[in-house]
């Protein structure tokens, strides 16, 4: 086994028989790292390509990645991944959580958990140290998320962490979550997943803490990330309700908010906290923490905010054209933001009632059977083909166009990659042809130049007058991502470590790559932990291929993106829709579309510097081969979906 950073196991159960299995870690902790890679290379040698989502041979794999367990480094995450039905097509999809569950499973000495099979009954899995039971949830059927897991607490004791879905995964919504504790959640449709298995709940407990190779270094590296100040801004809070807490075993903290509420926790934090605060304080004209009844009816019920989002936005442009009533659809419109509107919602939908199941299948579902203004309205909704919600719009940062298009669902991890950068850059933005931010923060035009050509490989990729280096950016950024979804870290707060390389002293700063070695053991520079990442996104490629994924086809955007002109107002974070563009000339990307002919354009030139094919977008036998990824090449061979050169 690998002797630190991991507990040594990987954990299979089959559902359908009770088998239990374990595979040693260190088979392929050097390849994939954890996380998404070692949920990926789980699923490739686990599913047949043609299983669906909601078939008895498809796995819900759960893995924490090295830094799990360690406190300090904001790494205490995991990732949950399946062929999930959120999409179209359906595919490999993902999720990314946060809170205490992916370490305590570490504690439970295993690094990762594929469940496979269907029970014929609901269950939950029980994981402590070497017990590991599945038990009967019958009891537990049709409880909430929140109800679910104080009644498993009842029953395990305080000890027990619990991950469990709520009645829209039970009833299969193809957006449903998961919620683990600390307001932990994950979308992707990965709960629905769950429900198709009448998995209940997964419940982990364990007391095998791992062990760093270098406890000094590890010591040293978290005293120098502490000493970076958080200066995020409290976004989410609300005066005399909540306040801040760092997530699980982070020691470093965000805007991350929580509140008190009947005498549970709950959380605020980002989209899904905000989803439902404008319309609220339109509704009532006050600003007092009403909202937040939206977020936890999404966690217990188990809904995805973008879905639910774009839903809320839909219904009220659709309303406001008299293309649908009150009567008919059986919710309160002309309410849109009371407690009665969203309670309302989200139970039909949750339980395909009425027009709820109209809902359920996602809005661009739903649009298609009101007829074609309604379809056409999606495009002030939605972002992507599983209706989440718009947000990091190609027609302003040209570089997010392939990240959409490559990605099975709304990739935000690496959409934050580009935004966080431009939204620092632009809160010390004036007007248009300003030449950039004052030097006051250090973040100038030149800065965000300087910045740019170390992570993204050109200052050009940050000039968004012109389509010029963004495919690079591209392939940068993904494969930077894909090593950190594997250690894993939190994107918040790594995100940031970009303007970090620049701005920090020599020997303040501190990188995934330098985190990883004191952690392992295993010596690893940047470009080398970069390097593992494009083998994991090469990897997921060829698991989206061998389902069906069509290649170049398949990579593509919405519609509207190249025929509906960027609006004033149209993205929350950019109103006036200002990015930099050649020099130190400020430039609105209002009216702007996304050019077709220069989108395929980038398609190809990104599919060179993957060393793909780029008439077809798939990868080649040298491009996999290099990657370490020989069996998957021949594979993909056999069936047809490689090419011999680029």
């Amino acid at each position: 086994m690998p002797e630190f950073g991991y507990a040594g196991e990987i954990l299979k159960v089959d559902l359908s028989d009770g088998r239990v299995e374990k595979l040693p870690t260190a088979d392929y902790a050097e390849k994939y790292i954890g996380g998404h890679g070692l949920a990926a290379r789980l699923y490739w040698e686990m599913v047949p390509p043609r299983a669906g989502a909601f078939d008895a041979e498809n796995c819900l794999i759960c893995a924490s990645g090295p830094v799990a367990g360690f406190p300090g480094f904001a790494g205490c995450r995991w990732k949950i991944c399946a062929r999930t039905p959120l999409g179209d097509p359906e595919s490999f999809s993902y999720g990314n959580l946060g809170g205490a569950w992916g370490s305590y499973l570490k504690y439970a000495g295993y690094d990762a958990l594929a469940v496979s099979g269907k029970a014929d009954k609901p269950v939950y899995l029980y994981v402590n140290n070497n017990i590991v039971e599945i038990r009967d949830a019958l009891h537990l059927r049709g409880l909430t998320t929140f109800e679910a897991s104080d009644a498993l607490k009842a029953e395990l004791g305080k000890g027990a962490n619990i991950l469990t879905i709520g009645p829209a995964a039970e009833n299969l919504l193809p957006f449903a979550t998961v919620l683990a504790e600390g307001g932990a959640s994950a979308s992707g449709g990965v709960g629905a997943v769950m429900g198709s298995k009448n998995l209940k709940a997964i419940v982990v407990a364990g007391d095998k803490k791992p062990r760093a190779a270098r406890p000094e270094r590890v010591r040293e590296l978290v005293k120098l990330i502490q000493l970076r100040p958080n200066d995020m801004p409290m976004l989410w809070n609300v005066p005399g309700l909540t306040r801040p807490q760092a997530c699980y075993g982070c020691g470093v903290g965000c805007t991350r908010e929580v509140y008190q509420d009947g005498g549970r926790g709950y959380k605020a934090l980002c989209q899904a906290s905000d989803i439902y605060r404008k319309l609220s304080m339109k509704y009532s004209g006050r600003d007092d923490g009403a909202h937040l009844l939206a977020t936890r009816l999404l966690d217990g019920y188990g809904l995805d905010s973008s879905v639910i989002e774009s839903i809320i936005d839909w219904l009220t442009a659709c309303y406001r054209e008299g293309l649908i009533d009150e009567k008919g659809t059986g919710l309160p419109l002309s309410r849109v933001g009371s407690p009665e509107f969203i309670e309302e919602l989200t139970r039909k939908v949750s339980y395909r009632e009425g027009f709820g199941a109209i809902l359920a299948g996602g809005v661009i579902a739903a649009a298609a059977s009101l007829g074609p203004r309604a379809q056409e309205l999606l495009k002030g909704c939605v972002a992507t083909r599983g209706s989440e919600k718009k947000d990091y719009d190609p027609r302003l940062l040209i570089t997010t166009a392939l990240l959409y298009a490559t990605e099975p669902r709304r990739p935000i991890q690496q959409l934050h990659e580009i935004v966080t950068l431009v939204m620092m850059w632009l809160g010390r933005t004036a007007e248009p042809g300003s030449g950039g931010g004052g030097p006051k923060n250090g973040f100038s035009i030149d800065y965000l130049r300087r910045v740019s050509a170390i992570v993204f490989g050109s200052e050009v990729a940050m000039d968004f007058s012109t389509y010029e280096g963004k495919a690079l950016a591209a392939k940068m950024l993904q494969d930077r991502i894909y090593a950190r979804e594997s250690l894993v870290l939190c994107d918040l707060r790594w995100t940031m470590t970009q303007s970090a390389r620049v701005m920090a002293a020599p020997g303040e700063n501190v990188t995934e790559s330098q985190v990883y070695a004191a952690i392992t053991g295993q010596e690893i520079d940047d470009e080398g932990l970069a390097r593992v990442g494009e083998r994991i996104f090469n990897l997921q490629r060829a698991i989206l291929l061998r389902q069906g994924w069509p290649g170049r086809e398949g990579d593509r955007l919405l519609d509207y993106y190249f025929t509906e002109p960027l609006k004033k107002d149209e993205l929350f974070y950019d109103v006036d829709g200002l990015v930099p563009g050649k020099g130190d000339e400020v430039v609105s990307r209002i009216g702007a579309v996304v050019d077709r002919d220069k989108f395929e354009a980038m398609k190809s030139e990104y599919y060179g510097l993957r060393g793909w094919d780029a008439a077809s977008g798939l990868p080649t036998r040298p491009k996999l081969a290099e990657l370490g990824l020989d069996d998957v090449a021949a594979d993909l061979e056999q069936r047809g979906i490689i090419r011999r050169r680029p």
